[in-house]
């Protein structure tokens, strides 16, 4: 697995039925949003992405777009360990209607979820075999409780030579992380389509790009690093040898 997320979603009813309806949104409603969601920053226009690459956008760049009845933010500054602290202000942009938070890392199997109903959260979890569970707050929905039931176990493949472990979960968080993508907004990362899923290849998303004011711009980070780079000292590679020792190498 090897899915990434940190996905926002306002919605005056079901998510999934209202993307499904969704055609190309409106690009001056879609600033509105993004300057009343980022107050205080910098936001430029950038290129932009669509529903299914948009939910992990590099950092530093939000894919967005706005449409009557339902919006969506792409963003890893969404990617909270705890989902019930949410800055106040993007949850007070939910009044009257259901906010989403969808984050999910397969690099350390993390997954974060959240449903706020009118501002009011209803649902949150957040878990992951290193940490545990990190945040469990109100009533599993629907789609978790197989889960829960340990009818869905993780299915986990030892490293060659290794013993098998129970898994630290009763379940993998990505797994649940696509079940929850699914029932919660129509699509998902991985794993087979259903014929009624979201087609989010289809959907577009505006790029911005979004800093503090009088931060540093891309071109002057990028600029950084490469200096940063220069002043390294060359890699040293090195290969196991019969007798478990490493042994340094030239190149690859």
């Amino acid at each position: 697995m090897g899915a990434k997320t940190g996905l926002l979603v306002y919605a005056d009813g079901d998510v999934p039925e209202l993307l499904r309806r969704v055609g190309t949104a409106d690009l001056d409603r879609t600033v509105a949003m993004m300057r009343r969601l980022y107050p205080g920053r910098e936001i430029e226009q950038c290129e932009g992405s669509n529903l299914w690459d948009g939910v992990y956008p590099p950092e530093g760049t939000v894919c967005a777009a706005n449409w009557p009845g339902v919006e969506v933010i792409g963003d890893q500054e969404v990617m909270i360990d705890a989902p019930s602290e949410l800055p106040e202000h993007l949850v007070a942009a939910s009044a009257g209607r259901r906010l989403v938070l969808h984050a999910m890392h397969s690099v350390v199997d993390w997954l974060a979820f959240a449903v706020w109903e009118d501002g009011r959260l209803v649902r949150s979890l957040s878990l992951s075999p290193d940490s545990g569970i990190i945040e469990n707050i109100g009533e599993p929905l629907p789609f978790e409780l197989p889960y829960w039931a340990g009818d869905r176990p993780a299915d986990i493949i030892p490293w060659p030579g290794e013993e098998e472990e129970p898994y630290a979960l009763p379940f993998h968080p990505l797994e649940l992380g696509e079940e929850a993508l699914r029932a919660l907004c129509g699509f998902i990362q991985e794993g087979r389509p259903e014929p009624d899923d979201v087609d989010a290849d289809a959907i577009e998303l505006y790029g911005f790009h979004v800093r503090a004011p009088h931060g540093p711009d891309l071109a002057e980070q990028e600029a950084e690093l490469l200096r940063t780079v220069e002043t390294m000292d060359s890699p040293r590679f090195y290969t196991l040898s019969s007798d478990g020792s490493l042994v340094e190498r030239d190149g690859f």
